[in-house]
């Protein structure tokens, strides 16, 4: 899988992909719009080893939703994120047995260097 997941409404999303190199050959999904999968969550999870890893805690609806103060699992980090693309944190770069989860200055780095090769 050559796919970037992403939000189009997220200027840290565009700013990402603007800075992204060799992006030719993947599929850009925007999220809101096309919704990620169950098969394509579960293999964000293999990749990424957690729901955890894939989820965002910047999300409005976590705050709304008081989910700082409870005590989540790996089903309901997998089952938030299935009910609603909020919950994965963005960008998510899929390239083949590698990933890239967030919009971390780290993960972006390694992104971009993973990219340029």
């Amino acid at each position: 899988m050559k796919k970037i997941f992403y939000l189009k409404t997220c200027d840290t999303c565009r700013k990402i992909l603007k800075a992204l190199p060799n992006t030719e050959g993947f599929t850009l999904r925007e999220i809101k719009t096309e919704p990620i999968t169950p098969e394509e969550l579960a293999e964000m999870h293999r990749l990424a080893g957690s729901y955890e890893a894939l989820f965002s805690r910047k999300a409005t609806l976590y705050k709304e939703r008081g989910l700082k103060d409870v005590q989540l699992t790996e089903a309901d980090y997998k089952n938030l994120i299935n009910e609603h693309y909020t919950f994965l944190s963005r960008p998510v770069i899929v390239d083949g047995d590698s990933i890239f989860v967030g919009n971390s200055k780290q993960n972006v780095e390694a992104a971009i260097a993973h990219l340029g090769r």
